[in-house]
Formats: C-alpha cells, sequence, structure tokens
C-alpha cells in the first residue's frame, strides 16, 4: 500500500514528538535520539558504545518511558546465568505441573546495561529473542510480545572483566551509535540543572504499544527506488571487498538499512527514500558489521572509516524529475 502524504506528515510530527520527549532527559543530542527513536519504529534494536557518565542509561530509560509499555533493566555481570534473562520452568508442586517463569526479557523495552559483562553463554541468550522475538526453554518457545526493543549498552574503555559481544549479535542491533560528550553549553545547563540527579524521571508516555505498531507498519510501505537500492547494495558489497576489512556487511545488514531509510525518510514527512537517507544511515547501520584487518586496526583505521570512505567512493545515482 502506497503511503500518502498526508500520512507522512501524520508521522513526520509524531516522530518529532517522541524525539522532544525523549530530549527532555538528553540535551543537545537530538541527532543520537532521532537514530534510536528511528529504530525502535523500524523494530530494530540499539547498540550505545560510549564512555561513562555520557547518558547512555538514561536515553534507553527516557525511551523506555515515552512508550505507554512495559519496560526492564537487566544489569549484566559475569555470574549471570541466561535463565535470568529469558525465564525459568519451575515444577508447582500443588498443581502437580511444570510452569514457565517469565524473565525480564518479556517487555516492550529492554534495557541491557554493560552487555559485555555478561559471559558469551549468557549474551547468547540474547540471540534468538533479538532476531525472532520469542524464548526457547526447555523446548516450548514463548513470544515475548511486538513491539520489543532491545538498547544495550557498553563501555569501549574498561575491559577487564568483559566478554567482547561476537559478530552474530553485532549483526542482530540495527543500530550502533554514541552519545558523546556534550558542548560547552549544554554542559553548563546541566549543571545549572545539577541538583536534578535523575532528569528521566519527568518522562511521561506518549505513545501506546498499538500506535508504535502502527507506525512501524506504515514506514515499512514507503517507497524506495531501485535505483537507491541498487546504490545501497554497491555500497554493502564494497565492505565485503575492502582492504582493510576481513568480514563486510552481511545480507541481513543490508535490509537492516533498507529499513530504516525507509522510517528515517518517513521521518522527514517524505513518502520516499533518498540516496542521502542512506547516506545519513550507513554508518551507524553498517559499520558495526564489520570486522577490520588486524594490521589496520593497528594502523588506526576504524570501521566507520570504512563505511565513510565507501561512502565518498560509490557515486550516488542521479535525481531525476517525476
Amino acid at each position: 500500500m502506497t503511503v500518502t502524504q498526508e500520512q507522512a506528515d501524520w508521522f513526520a510530527d509524531a516522530f518529532g514528538k517522541l524525539a522532544d520527549n525523549v530530549n527532555q532527559a538528553i540535551l543537545g543530542k537530538d541527532h543520537v535520539v532521532r537514530l534510536v527513536v528511528a529504530a525502535m519504529l523500524t523494530s530494530g534494536h540499539v547498540l550505545l558504545e560510549d564512555f561513562p557518565g555520557t547518558g547512555k542509561t538514561v536515553l534507553a530509560k527516557a525511551l523506555a518511558k515515552t512508550l505507554d509499555g512495559t519496560n526492564s533493566r537487566i544489569q549484566f555481570t559475569p555470574d549471570l546465568l541466561p535463565s535470568d534473562v529469558t525465564g525459568v520452568t519451575i515444577y508447582d508442586q500443588g498443581k502437580g505441573i511444570f510452569e514457565f517463569h517469565k524473565g525480564p526479557i518479556f517487555a516492550s523495552i529492554v534495557l541491557a546495561d554493560e552487555i559485555n559483562r555478561a559471559s558469551p553463554k549468557t549474551q547468547s541468550a540474547l540471540l534468538e529473542v533479538m532476531e525472532e522475538g520469542r524464548v526457547t526453554v526447555d523446548g516450548v518457545s514463548h513470544e515475548v510480545g511486538n513491539p520489543f526493543m532491545v538498547i544495550a549498552t557498553q563501555n569501549p574503555v574498561e575491559q577487564a572483566g568483559t566478554y567482547t559481544l561476537p559478530e552474530a549479535q553485532l549483526d542482530r542491533f540495527l543500530i550502533k551509535t554514541s552519545l558523546g560528550y556534550p558542548d560547552h553549553d549544554t554542559a553548563v545547563t546541566l549543571l545549572l540543572d545539577s541538583s536534578n540527579r535523575a532528569r528521566d524521571s519527568k518522562i511521561t508516555p506518549i505513545i501506546a504499544s498499538g500506535s508504535v505498531n502502527t507506525m512501524a507498519q506504515l514506514a515499512s510501505d514507503v517507497f524506495v527506488d531501485a535505483a537507491v537500492l541498487s546504490y545501497l547494495n554497491e555500497i554493502v558489497t564494497a565492505t565485503r571487498t575492502d582492504p582493510s576489512s576481513t568480514l563486510g556487511v552481511s545480507m541481513r545488514g543490508a535490509l537492516a538499512l533498507a529499513r530504516a531509510a525507509k522510517t528515517w525518510a518517513l521521518s522527514q514527512g517524505r513518502t520516499y527514500v533518498t540516496p542521502d537517507d542512506i547516506r545519513d544511515l550507513a554508518v551507524p547501520v553498517l559499520a558495526h558489521r564489520i570486522m577490520v584487518d588486524p594490521e589496520a586496526d593497528f594502523a588506526g583505521v576504524t570501521a566507520e572509516d570504512i563505511v565513510s570512505r565507501i561512502l565518498v567512493e560509490v557515486a550516488p545515482p542521479a535525481y531525476r524529475a517525476a
């Protein structure tokens, strides 16, 4: 079904209100907030990687409170077990049956705080649920519901006692982004309000779970020209052949970029995707899916550098008159 301009205007207005609501807790980071909101409306997951104290957890909690649904927080530690995340089956002596007790993963928005501190076995408990929206315990599958979103945070500086996320799990995050330190004016504003220790406490829900599904469905109907998709595929293919990478972007990553670009275009009131939408999202959607060659990594080359270079080298399709 084709998206009308009236629907696009409604979506852009609702998107702006969602971003503004989250911005009450996170000042001066509108672009990052819009990326995270776009991920939610694309039915994707987000990985926030940044230095300690930059507001990663506050951003995740603010988005969770914006949605009038359930939310939970899992503090990942080395002794966390998979059953602590997914749930466990317990025998009820009174009823004489086994009953499944849901874990914290059963929520609309799940904050996985410091995800790289858990063991690989516990991290792997998220693989199925992030891809298929269900968990399997003792051979029985349990749906987590819709919408469902995981917002994971990790600290790239302190590596003692951490476990690097495997490529298979990184590939399940729609975007990876960071907040960074605030600019001078924003920092002064935060310091003036230093007595407020919980900026996310003022966030109130402004969107129902059902509306998130409606907006996600609307975004999926945005038009994408074959020339734009060809441009997207050329970028993805270039990540696989780049001499500085040992692993390029998978087809899952290409599909993720196509879906995210539709949401990004609609958030700006357009019913179609442009090459600029692909360029805007290429780094946050693709970079974390690339493995950098060890020699290139030693020379200071990052995955973000690879994607940025490819965007310069691959020519976008020319705009055509309607």
